[in-house]
């Protein structure tokens, strides 16, 4: 039999199975087990977060042979074909490549029979702001009042190109992206279970490339684990994606804080030379500079700064060396430059000078710490400097 990748053999069939919506799964279960269920969902969301996945098991619930109250049982045969995909009466739609006004008429003209086997039709139109504005509006007037035996679910990555009209007429489901701890969690269940000896570490790190979803996360672990390298550490991560990792950034930052540009440029240029990707190195940049900004902002934040325990303390540790002003500063200078690299025929010397001139910049000065020193060093009285008035403007 043919190996089955991770992402399609550990696709949820349940809702608790779906990784971090846990507000969605307990809205869904509370209305099937009270009969409100709808006749029209949206679910929106970044890419590879579960929407598809609950639209399928959302449309097992409603046809489930056994009738639990609040979600399928995964046995019986009408769950098993809409699992295997051999429904006849829940039919998956692309809106990339059907997004025309016809394919909505067809679409219109079917949804009038009754189901072939199953005691409702579902309709699960993936990528649906992808439709054009001829086809939302023949879609309108079904989607508002379609037969007893319909329910149409609409998946979006952009839900601010689906009309209005139309959102008004479905229930509305926000997926999140999920946080490193939760696909770090899921993870470690399907390792556990396909007998893959891994580090949490490693584990994180895979969870922080797959920028917060699910199914890149676990392409990922495919790819990781395709080496046969046991046991997959962060090491083995790094060398198999390709990943820089941040002890690379936070030997820049201490080049920053010492406004050593050799050593900045120095490090960046064997990063280069190893093979790392030029853009991918200045995004992770700013999300690192983008951490210790949260933190030096505010401390009790730390927990948001996604990584090891390790990291955090790390993270902790630079945000106290470094003033607010000049962290936003180095952001705004590395935001500049990952635009600049993206359209540029020399994107390596964008990320070159926006090193140099962090490295070159004089440091702000906290006129608080300085009043604080200055009064701890010659008591309460100290005379605070006042600024210098300004000449008055001329008529």
């Amino acid at each position: 039999m043919s190996y089955r990748v991770l992402a399609l053999k550990w696709r949820p069939q349940r809702f608790e199975d779906v990784a971090g919506q846990a507000h969605v799964s307990r809205t869904l279960s509370n209305a099937l087990r009270s009969g409100r269920t709808a006749h029209a969902y949206l679910f929106t969301g970044p890419r590879g977060v579960g929407k598809t996945s609950t639209a399928r098991i959302l449309a097992k619930a409603l046809n489930c042979e056994r009738e639990l109250d609040d979600r399928p049982c995964g046995e019986c045969p009408a769950c098993q074909e809409i699992t295997d995909g051999r429904a006849l009466d829940v039919i998956e739609i692309d809106g990339a490549s059907n997004r025309g006004i016809d394919d909505i008429r067809e679409l219109r003209e079917a949804v009038r029979y009754t189901p072939a086997r199953l005691r409702s039709k579902v309709y699960i139109i993936d990528e649906v702001h992808m439709l054009t504005q001829d086809a939302f509006n023949a879609l309108l007037k079904t989607l508002e009042e379609p037969p007893p035996h319909v329910v149409f679910v609409l998946a979006t990555t952009e839900v601010l190109k689906v009309p209005q009209t139309i959102l008004s007429r479905c229930q509305r489901f926000d997926f999140a992206r999920l946080r490193g701890a939760e696909a770090t969690a899921r993870m470690e269940q399907i390792c556990e279970s396909e007998g893959i000896e891994t580090e949490r570490d490693a584990l994180a790190l895979i969870a922080l490339k797959g920028d917060g979803s699910m199914r890149d996360a676990l392409t990922l672990l495919d790819q990781v684990a395709a080496s046969g390298i046991r046991p997959l550490t962060a090491d083995v991560v790094r060398d198999a994606l390709g990943i820089a990792g941040r002890e690379l950034f936070f030997e820049w930052t201490d080049a920053i804080l010492a406004g050593d540009a050799s050593q900045a440029l120095s490090s960046f240029a064997r990063a280069v030379d190893h093979g790392s990707n030029l853009q991918e190195l200045a995004e992770e940049f700013l999300v690192h500079l983008r951490n210790i900004m949260v933190v030096a902002t505010e401390p009790t934040l730390l927990e948001q700064v996604e990584g090891t325990d390790e990291e955090r303390a790390r993270y902790g540790d630079a945000a106290s060396k470094f003033e607010v002003a000049d962290i936003l500063r180095f952001c705004r200078l590395q935001m500049d430059s990952v635009q600049q690299m993206r359209r540029s025929a020399f994107p390596r010397v964008h990320q070159e000078i926006a090193l140099a001139e962090m490295c070159a910049l004089p440091r702000s000065l906290d006129l608080r710490k300085f009043v604080s020193v200055a009064r701890s060093k010659f008591g309460e009285g100290a005379p605070v400097p006042k600024a210098p008035a300004t000449q008055a403007r001329r008529s």
